[in-house]
């Protein structure tokens, strides 16, 4: 089994899932299709199916082309707004890409939706060699998706009770480039946590963090060391439901508060290379003002989804 991570859009991830014993390939949220068929011609298989983990556009929309330059494919996922969805997998339904074994997991709280793919290489004895988990917007590196249309409840079964049942040498390869920002986070809530301190240095050195692991999420995650004692006091909650849901409400604000800094930061400094004298100042008043403005509207602008261009917030 070959995995090959596809940078799309801002910080999206595309995946080929390559059986080389096959040589039959499977596309995991191809929603750039352009770049995905570039990657695919590289590795001289022929595609067969598409795994989508949810409906949101930025991990969608490629459907619609893909289908009509590779006609006969099998678009899975478990969610009637997908595009060309032909078959809805069940949970805990197994199929095969070629000579791999694939199991869908019902992973709703992202979206209604979600499902994450299990994929398992094995030899001629049985014996599963290589795993994996594509995991969309649900399970992220250091981090989860937003609850957008499910509670803290409903990503504490998934978390806990789906994908933390999974051997924890399962590689998780997850829909978004986000390491970085959810470590950081992380780290205020965790700071003596000395796993996360080394996987947030090198996420700073490294543009491309996928995979890690299921053992590596349950030693730097917040989200699943919900029992912690250093999780519960920033918190300041013990019942796990209360502490996802507010280990949640923190990230948020967090994400909402550095992008605000980030928006008085680019603000200011471009109001003040526009202009000089009065204009100058002016442009720093401005920008001052339009920086402060995105702190304030964080929580509108982060927590929205744009339907029509696909902008989703994790």
């Amino acid at each position: 089994m070959r995995i090959i991570p596809i940078p799309i859009f801002e910080h999206n991830y595309s995946y080929l899932i390559v059986d080389d014993k096959a040589n039959e390939a499977a596309a995991v949220d191809p929603a750039e299709p352009q770049k995905v068929l570039a990657v695919l011609a590289q590795t001289g298989a022929k595609l067969t199916s598409i795994l989508t983990t949810h409906h949101h556009q930025k991990h969608s929309v490629g459907n619609i082309e893909l289908v009509l330059t590779k006609p006969n494919l099998a678009v899975y996922g478990a969610d009637a707004r997908i595009p060309e969805l032909n078959y809805v997998c069940k949970h805990n339904e197994e199929f095969t890409v070629g000579t791999l074994k694939v199991r869908s997991f019902h992973t709703p709280s992202h979206t209604k939706g979600s499902v994450c793919y299990y994929v398992r290489d094995g030899n001629e004895m049985n014996e599963e060699l290589e795993k994996a988990v594509f995991t969309g917007d649900t399970l992220l590196t250091g981090g989860c998706g937003k609850f957008i249309e499910g509670d803290a409840k409903d990503m504490y079964n998934v978390l806990y009770n789906i994908l933390g049942q999974l051997p924890k040498d399962t590689k998780v390869y997850c829909g978004h480039e986000c390491a970085l920002n959810n470590l950081q986070f992380a780290n205020t809530v965790d700071p003596n946590n000395q796993y996360l301190r080394k996987q947030l240095a090198y996420s700073q050195m490294n543009q491309v963090t996928v995979p890690s692991t299921l053992e590596d999420e349950f030693k730097y995650n917040p989200y699943l060391r919900l029992s912690e004692t250093s999780i519960q006091q920033a918190t300041n909650v013990t019942d796990p439901y209360e502490v996802m849901h507010m280990l949640r409400v923190l990230n948020d604000n967090y994400n909402n508060q550095s992008n605000g800094i980030n928006g008085l930061s680019n603000g200011g400094m471009n109001g003040a290379n526009r202009g000089n004298g009065v204009n100058g100042m002016n442009g720093v008043s401005n920008g001052v003002t339009n920086g402060m403005n995105g702190v304030s509207n964080g929580v509108n602008g982060m927590n929205g989804m744009n339907g029509v261009n696909g902008i989703t917030v994790l």
